[in-house]
């Protein structure tokens, strides 16, 4: 079993910068993929980023490229989200997963929600406009 708990969310100004982290226990995590998703309020929970396990790739939704940052630290188990330039379509609360480890994963793999075994509570991040 994998436990995940995010933390870092909180309230920031349009095009302020926020870092959440995803602590992992229970299992090293550094060769699973690892994913973050986000819902808004009255919409489905959304792809955001997911670093591959076997290549060291990073993908991310085409709303968060080049503002959002997906990393992990091993020796922590733990897998961040740097968010930089955020905008208010940005407020959600953001939920890191760990998925079932694989020979290989392909990029629509990583970004869909029913790939993942393990989610963690979620962290609310409100941007003010």
């Amino acid at each position: 079993q994998v436990q995940l708990v995010e933390s870092g969310g909180g309230l920031v100004q349009a095009g302020g910068s926020l870092r959440l982290s995803c602590a992992a226990s229970g299992r090293t995590v550094s060769t699973y993929p690892m994913g973050w998703f986000r819902q808004a309020p009255g919409k489905e929970r959304d792809f955001v980023a997911a670093i591959s396990p076997s290549t060291g790739m990073l993908y991310y939704a085409d709303s968060v490229k080049g503002r959002f940052t997906v990393s992990r630290v091993n020796g922590k188990n733990t897998v961040y989200l740097q968010m930089n330039a955020v905008k208010p379509e940005d407020t959600a609360v953001y939920y890191c997963a760990a998925g079932p480890r694989r020979t290989y994963y392909t990029e629509n793999w990583l970004s869909e929600e029913g790939s993942y075994e393990y989610w963690g509570q979620g962290t609310q991040v409100l941007v003010s406009s």
